[in-house]
């Protein structure tokens, strides 16, 4: 079954426990500040009008770096496809800290291409769960079968993904997948099929392909610089025999993304092997999800009572701990 409808995609993957934009500033605070201090690696998708395309990006510590508390500073040099980047493009951005499982989400407007220096506007920034790096052992690297260049054989050991995607009015969005080798990303009879796991329900990546379907796709291997690059167009459906065949711990995904492909390919990643992730470091001691999570809902400018009374049951000291780990234990699938 084809879903068509916001409505029924929420009702697929449950209500928002929250108001959906609690979590998002439209800054970069200090503590999204010390988060890109430590990044070395990123997706970000750039588009406009109805296309969107993604690059790997990545350096050393600090690659990107912040100008005031609403602009960042990104060289050209650091991005794997130089050529998708035009001025007033909106972009979405996931910045990746070596040990953190957690993710920063920074989206916006390309506001200047000078000297091979860009510079970013950004509109949101939020810190995203981390269900898709638990869930993908992300930092648990493997060596990967050979050979590289065979695209089912690559796909079935992929365990972690990006999808950018973007809206009617051109605003751009980039989300993290991750699940075990075989179960993130599937080929079969010319269609790339992707499964929707429990995560923090704001269905961003849903909208948009509902409003319209162009998505691009990077696909990876934990400890490898071969990436899988995929551009198509998607649609959401939720037939049974899909869903079985992404059955986990023995739970169906909710919905699963089928993709036409228009282009895909197996390529080396410069910036991923620029950003050295794997071994994976301890987590930086003055990146703390939680304080960041409490931080971000608290300077919210969400005035709703549903956003007051949320600010409130963050604020007891330990909850929002003790919520969000026995949302991992329990939800992961």
């Amino acid at each position: 079954m084809k879903l068509t409808t916001i409505e029924h995609v929420q009702k697929c993957v449950g209500q928002l426990p929250a108001p959906r934009d609690l979590k998002v500033i439209d800054y970069i605070d200090e503590h999204a500040k010390r988060w890109l201090s430590y990044a070395r690696f990123a997706f970000i998708g750039f588009g406009k009008a109805a296309d969107i395309e993604l690059s790997a990006a990545g350096g050393e510590e600090g690659f990107v770096s912040v100008s005031g508390s609403t602009h960042l500073l990104l060289p050209l040099t650091a991005l794997d496809s130089e050529s998708i980047v035009e001025v007033d493009f909106s972009f979405g951005a996931l910045f990746i800290v070596s040990g953190m499982d957690e993710t920063l989400r920074v989206n916006g407007k390309v506001s200047e291409i000078s000297d091979g220096l860009l510079t970013l506007k950004v509109e949101e920034c939020y810190l995203h769960c981390a269900k898709a790096f638990r869930r993908s052992k992300f930092c648990a690297p493997q060596s990967p079968q050979q050979p590289h260049d065979e695209i089912s054989s690559f796909l079935l050991q992929c365990r972690f993904l990006a999808l950018a995607s973007i809206n009617s009015t051109g605003q751009a969005d980039v989300s993290p997948r991750g699940d075990p080798q075989k179960f993130l990303i599937q080929e079969e009879d010319g269609f790339i099929y992707l499964a929707d796991r429990p995560g923090n329900r704001r269905i961003d990546s849903f909208r948009n392909i509902l409003e319209q379907p162009k998505i691009s796709i990077i696909a990876l291997v934990p400890g490898c610089t071969d990436i899988f690059e995929l551009q198509g167009s998607a649609e959401l459906c939720t037939d049974k025999h899909l869903l079985q065949r992404f059955i986990v711990q023995g739970k169906e995904p909710k919905i699963i993304t089928k993709i036409t492909p228009t282009s895909m390919r197996i390529t080396q990643s410069t910036a991923l092997g620029r950003s050295a992730l794997w071994p994976a470091t301890q987590a930086p001691e003055d990146l703390i999800a939680v304080e960041i999570f409490k931080a971000h809902i608290k300077h919210s400018k969400d005035s709703s009572l549903q956003a007051k009374a949320a600010r409130v049951a963050v604020s007891l000291p330990g909850a929002m701990a003790k919520g969000l780990e026995l949302d991992y234990k329990k939800n992961m699938y």
